[in-house]
C-alpha cells in the first residue's frame, strides 16, 4: 500500500506529469488532493499498471479526490521553454485550478520551481511511494493517452494510438519518411534509424 501523506499536519497535493520523453504531443500534468482516509489497494505508479486498470483507477480518483486538475503544455511551448520548464509549468497550471489550496506539494522527481508561498518536496519515484502522486500520475497518463489517440486520427502514419508519441523505432522511421507533423517537438534530437 502507498503512503497516504507525507505528514498528517497539512493538506497535501501530489503532482506528476506524463509525456516528458515523447517526440510528439503535449506534456500533461495533474495535481490531486486525496482524503486522508483514502483506500485503494490497486493504486500504484501508472507505469506499473495496465491501460484498463489505469482507466478504472481514474474513475475512482475523480470520484473520491477532494480536488484534482489536469493541464497540458503543447509542443510549441515545449520547444520554446524546454521540456523541464514545460512540465513544471503544466504542474503550476494544475495547482492554479485546484478548488482547494494545498499546504504542501509533493512532486514526483527531483526538479520543481517554487509555487507561490507553498512548501514543496521533490520525491524521486514518488509515484511508487505516495498515493496522491500515484493518482496524479494516473490522471496525467490517461488524459495524455486519450489526446494522442485523438490526434492519431489526423496523422495515422506515426501510429500515436500505439506509441503515444514515444521514440519507438517505428515512430522514428515514420518521421524519417514523412517528416515532422505540427505536433512534433522539433527541438528534440531524434536518433537516426536505418530504413
Amino acid at each position: 500500500m502507498l503512503k497516504l501523506y507525507h505528514t498528517n499536519k497539512f493538506i497535501e497535493a501530489g503532482c506528476d506529469e506524463a509525456g516528458r520523453g515523447c517526440l510528439a504531443g503535449p506534456v500533461f500534468a495533474a495535481a490531486v488532493i486525496l482524503p486522508k482516509n483514502f483506500k485503494c489497494a490497486t493504486l500504484n505508479d501508472s507505469k506499473k499498471l495496465s491501460e484498463a486498470t489505469r482507466l478504472e483507477l481514474r474513475k475512482t480518483i475523480e470520484q473520491n479526490a477532494l480536488a484534482y486538475a489536469v493541464q497540458s503544455v503543447d509542443n510549441k511551448k515545449i520547444d520554446t521553454i524546454n521540456i523541464l520548464q514545460a512540465s513544471i509549468k503544466a504542474m503550476h497550471n494544475c495547482l492554479d485550478k485546484l478548488q482547494i489550496r494545498p499546504e504542501l506539494i509533493l512532486v514526483d522527481g527531483n526538479r520543481f520551481n517554487a509555487y507561490k508561498d507553498i512548501n514543496h518536496k521533490c520525491i524521486i519515484q514518488g509515484d511508487g511511494i505516495y498515493a496522491n502522486i500515484a493518482a496524479a500520475s494516473i490522471l496525467a497518463k490517461t488524459y495524455r493517452d486519450e489526446f494522442m489517440q485523438k490526434i492519431h486520427k489526423q496523422f495515422p502514419q506515426y501510429n500515436w494510438a500505439q506509441n503515444k508519441g514515444y521514440p519507438t523505432i517505428a515512430h522514428r522511421q515514420a518521421i524519417a519518411k514523412f517528416g515532422f507533423s505540427k505536433y512534433h517537438r522539433i527541438t528534440f534530437k531524434i536518433k537516426e534509424v536505418a530504413l
